[in-house]
């Protein structure tokens, strides 16, 4: 995907700071953190109610069924935290040393009859953060974080409610390109709101994202706000979970992204039953990607992800991984760019061996055996 020089992805979120900002479209970047112990899971919604679009000729499918199911599990999320004011002394001149409030305005998806609700990491933002929830029939409830995960930018809350109506689960991994789609959001604080289109593409990349796993790439408008809220398909499935937006302008522009329904399932599932998702590093190493015949220092590097740096501390480090070393393939697979790498080692389980295959200085290939340790968490009690 080409990028003009001002364009960039943005997560489709609203954060607004109080005394400072009106409204604004933050960056998305993955990282990782995790939360506190979480109850049992929902239950999957069952199939049997599920709506259906009905077509007739060549006309437009008739979504209104599919719509008005979706409206009845679709909320809003309004996330406060409290931020320290910057240490920047010109800041605290002009403004003081006061905490201020920062909040986020998000959408979300029911997905069980009991209250639990799935949403972006993005829109919650950390552990200690004042959630609120306006259901579908306008009513306004606290909701406790079950669990959230930076590297998937998904999150799990839960509202004190019975008898919820819930979408069933899609197989995003059989959806189509050109196949419909809706949106169901709150973008601008517009709560209810359903946008059309097709899906663009079934599997984005994530290194061309900067993610942890591949998107999906829809026309239907996707705005600050959309963040957390339903894709749903035309038999009323839920297919994704709307995420980030390309845009010069920080609104739509034709190109949003959700991450797969089949994905976020799992994330969701393992939220709710442990309340955190434990994921692999090999500790703090900078990767620079390079191509064949790159120089340098006299040496001539392969094409893979060079290490510019690496902690001393990391299980790489003592595994004999040094800066200079150039990554040429992670258990066999070629490698072209570091996003490859960090993607195979997040989705490693603690206490597996990674065997990465490297070129030193001077041209010897290495095969070096790294054992993927738990990756730094930060932790936070549930609400």
């Amino acid at each position: 995907m080409r990028m003009k020089p001002r364009a960039a992805i943005a997560v489709a979120g609203t954060t607004l700071l109080a005394g400072f900002v009106g409204g604004m479209v933050i960056s998305g970047r993955l990282a990782l953190t995790s939360s506190s112990n979480a109850q049992s899971m929902p239950p999957a919604p069952t199939q049997a109610s599920r709506p259906a679009a009905t077509f007739s000729g060549n006309a437009l499918p008739d979504l209104s069924s599919v719509a008005e199911a979706a409206l009845k599990v679709s909320v809003n999320i309004t996330s406060t935290t409290i931020i320290q004011a910057p240490s920047d002394p010109m800041y605290r001149y002009f403004y003081g040393t006061r905490a201020q409030e920062s909040q986020s305005l998000g959408s979300g998806v029911v997905v069980s009859p009991d209250g639990y609700i799935l949403t972006n990491k993005h829109v919650i933002g950390n552990a200690g953060a004042d959630v609120r929830v306006t259901l579908p029939d306008g009513t306004d409830r606290p909701a406790r974080l079950v669990g959230l995960d930076d590297v998937s930018d998904l999150a799990v809350v839960k509202v004190e409610a019975q008898n919820l109506k819930t979408l069933p689960w899609g197989d995003s991994t059989r959806l189509r390109v050109a196949e419909w789609v809706l949106a169901i959001g709150n973008p601008f604080q517009l709560s209810g709101t359903v946008t059309l289109g097709i899906i663009s593409s079934v599997s984005r990349s994530a290194e061309q994202m900067g993610g942890y796993q591949d998107f999906i790439q829809t026309d239907a408008a996707i705005n600050p706000g959309n963040s957390g809220g339903a894709l749903v398909n035309a038999r009323g499935e839920l297919v994704g979970i709307n995420t980030m937006i390309f845009s010069e302008t920080g609104g739509y522009q034709g190109i949003g992204f959700a991450i797969p329904a089949t994905f976020a399932r799992g994330i969701m599932t393992e939220l709710i039953q442990n309340g955190t998702i434990i994921r692999g590093s090999i500790g703090s190493v900078d990767f620079y990607p390079v191509t064949e015949g790159t120089p340098f220092r006299g040496d001539v590097l392969p094409t893979g992800a060079f290490v510019r740096s690496i902690s001393a501390s990391s299980s790489a480090y003592r595994a004999g991984l040094a800066p200079g070393d150039t990554v040429t393939a992670v258990n066999g697979q070629r490698i072209t760019t570091p996003d490859q790498i960090n993607r195979l080692v997040v989705q490693q389980k603690v206490g597996s061996t990674l065997k990465l295959t490297v070129t030193k200085r001077g041209g010897r290939e290495a095969t070096i055996d790294v054992p993927v340790v738990a990756r730094q968490q930060t932790t936070g009690r549930a609400r």
